[in-house]
């Protein structure tokens, strides 16, 4: 049974006031030896009593008996240094004065320090090793009730998740080593489990393992080791081995969680991008938000919703959402409200096409800072629906634009994508109407209001992507379809993503004065979509082309083999931000791409106008924009 805490604390000052009295008595006999007995013992006795005495004054003022000796530490070592110190600076004057030190050797002081500190952290980093299971080696503990498992990437992480599952006897695991990412640190230790090797000695170090019966049932990966490089090829050997996969959470999750690193999860698809991570500008971030009132369309979507929540953290004095969809809008501010309940929230529903309703939500709450997200974005749908798709992309962005130059607004940020590089499909040729719109504005506009770019790829998990497709082919049992086996993606977590806006955002409106740039950020190397299939398969602890197959389909309407994050005529320049570039391309004439798009949009809104005569207006503004599949696409689908 478990003492209650104030009785832990007295047992801790009597232990602590009875070393005091045993280290006096083994210092006298340390310095007399067997003369101890030879002489009176009342005088030594009345020393030890007046030690007793100081050393419970000096116990009292430092509180050194409140430390929890489960958790001792370097800090509680200091402790005890200056509670002795204390404590034989106290009993020297005073036995001085009382007694003349009668009876002690005047050496006994300095033995009565060095015992007296080694009994009392001697005690307490004994209970510490003790709990974190440090002894049972000495008497040959077993590990038969755990599973055995190495640990992969020596970080930060993987020492808290060790030391966690020594110190916690209920532990699931029993780590038996720590293979590096780094190769560097191979024959060190971390809280006595060695570092066997690197990432490539891995079949090596299993066999070695499995022959002192110590055969890793689990691989328990941490964040740093998924960013190295050769990462997609550990992971086959690994499967080939039959070894499970996990991953350690980290440090920033634990922050924002109740989590336990002894507590580890599954392989998520994010972790195996295999790129570092971008440093932030938090200060700037928080400068560019912080007391600003904000306003996000398509606040419901996968970005948008995003945005809002890092938005909301950075402590804007509102937020506005906007979005068509009601359950979508009442899903993210049900959200916000719940996890930022001093948060000034407005949500309203509009659709952006709709300029009369922008302007009356711009003129009601007079945003500071307007992210547009909203957008059809899913490439086959658009290509099905023209009108549609440039009533909400191009005329829906105009809309936002104008009203934010209407009201003031101090800059509005269009989120575009890499489909409007040299767009094959209607899609990404209406981004880039919206692109060029903003791009025309923010150079020609003679207002307070900034109009900024921002693109990137393809957002993993987010609503009509690749991957729930293939979650939801895996749980049928497959197969996984892919348009074509060369076909690759850009690829990005939607926090990333969402992060790396946000820091462009507050940099260009601080240190980029050249009006009319794209700002794109950095995506990595793209991965091929087969591969990002075959990931899957494993991760569900499958094999590709043997459990699961996947089915090559034929590229769609208006799908590209390959995207592209900016343009030969874009030359990439770097904008003094972490992850972010500048595509340096000469903005239109204002005028000219404002009279486009009104034409457009009027043409667009006449139910009676072909679509193909739509796809053809494109054109005049994206020469690039083919409208259709090229000849080279025409003959891959049909093999």
């Amino acid at each position: 049974m478990a003492l209650p805490r104030f009785n832990r604390v007295i047992f801790s000052f009597v232990h602590d006031v009875f070393m005091a009295a045993l280290t006096f008595a083994v210092a006298m006999y340390l310095r007399l030896g067997g003369g101890l007995f030879e002489i009176p013992a009342e005088p030594w006795l009345l020393q030890m009593l007046l030690f007793v005495s100081s050393s419970i004054l000096a116990f009292a003022i430092t509180g050194v008996y409140r430390g929890v000796w489960r958790y001792t530490s370097v800090r509680d070592l200091g402790n005890i240094l200056r509670a002795v110190t204390i404590a034989v600076a106290i009993f020297l004057p005073v036995s001085f004065l009382l007694t003349r030190l009668d009876g002690m050797p005047r050496s006994v002081a300095g033995i009565v320090w060095f015992v007296l500190v080694a009994f009392m952290s001697g005690s307490r980093l004994f209970v510490r090793l003790l709990r974190e299971g440090r002894l049972d080696r000495f008497w040959n503990a077993n590990h038969q009730d755990r599973t055995n498992v190495l640990v992969v990437g020596a970080s930060d992480e993987a020492v808290l998740f060790i030391q966690s599952s020594i110190a916690d006897r209920a532990s699931p695991y029993h780590v038996v080593g720590v293979l590096d990412e780094k190769g560097t640190r191979t024959g060190r230790e971390i809280h006595s489990v060695s570092i066997l090797g690197n990432m490539a000695d891995l079949k090596q170090v299993v066999n070695d393992l499995k022959a002192r019966n110590l055969a890793p049932a689990r691989l328990i990966i941490s964040k740093v080791a998924g960013r190295s490089a050769g990462f997609e090829q550990f992971l086959s050997e690994a499967q080939a081995l039959g070894l499970t996969l996990s991953r350690l959470p980290s440090i920033t999750e634990l922050h924002e969680s109740a989590g336990s690193l002894s507590n580890v999860r599954p392989i998520a698809l994010e972790d195996l991008l295999g790129r570092a991570e971008t440093v932030l500008d938090r200060n700037a971030m928080t400068a560019f938000v912080q007391h600003k009132r904000a306003l996000v369309t398509g606040s419901g979507g996968t970005i948008g919703s995003e945005l809002t929540r890092q938005i909301a953290a950075l402590k804007p004095s509102e937020l506005v959402l906007v979005d068509s969809s009601e359950f979508n809008l009442y899903a993210i501010e049900l959200e916000l409200r719940e996890a930022f309940p001093m948060l000034n929230i407005q949500a309203q529903i509009a659709d952006v096409r709709d300029a009369q309703r922008i302007n009356q939500i711009f003129a009601t709450f007079k945003p500071n800072i307007v992210f547009h997200a909203a957008a059809l974005k899913h490439v086959p749908m658009a290509e099905a629906n023209v009108r549609e798709t440039l009533l909400t992309n191009v005329l829906g962005t105009k809309n936002v634009a104008d009203a934010a130059a209407q009201y003031n607004s101090d800059v509005m940020v269009l989120i575009s994508t890499d489909k409007a590089v040299r767009p094959a499909n209607v899609m990404g040729a209406s981004k880039r109407i919206a692109e060029h719109y903003c791009q025309a504005f923010d150079h020609d506009n003679s207002g307070k209001t900034r109009f900024l770019t921002v693109r990137f790829g393809n957002v993993l998990g987010s609503t009509g992507s690749v991957v729930p497709r293939f979650q939801q082919q895996l749980a049928k049992g497959g197969p996984l379809t892919v348009t074509h086996p060369d076909i690759t993606r850009y690829f990005m977590t939607v926090r990333e993503a969402v992060e790396l806006v946000l820091q462009a955002s507050a940099h260009a409106t601080t240190g980029i004065t050249e009006r009319g740039k794209i700002m794109v950020l950095d995506m990595g190397n793209p991965m091929k979509i087969a591969d990002l299939a075959k990931q899957m398969i494993r991760l569900a602890g499958l094999k590709p082309d043997e459990d699961i197959k996947i089915v090559y389909t034929g590229l769609r309407p208006g799908e590209k083999l390959y995207e592209e994050l900016f343009s030969d005529s874009e030359k990439l320049t770097p904008s003094g931000a972490d992850g972010v570039h500048l595509a340096a391309a000469a903005p239109k004439p204002f005028n000219d791409v404002n009279s486009f798009i009104t034409s457009l949009g009027a043409k667009a809104q006449d139910a009676n106008t072909d679509e193909q005569l739509l796809r053809s207006e494109i054109v005049n503004l994206v020469p690039e924009f083919t409208g259709a599949q090229t000849e080279q696409q025409k003959k891959i689908v049909n093999g």
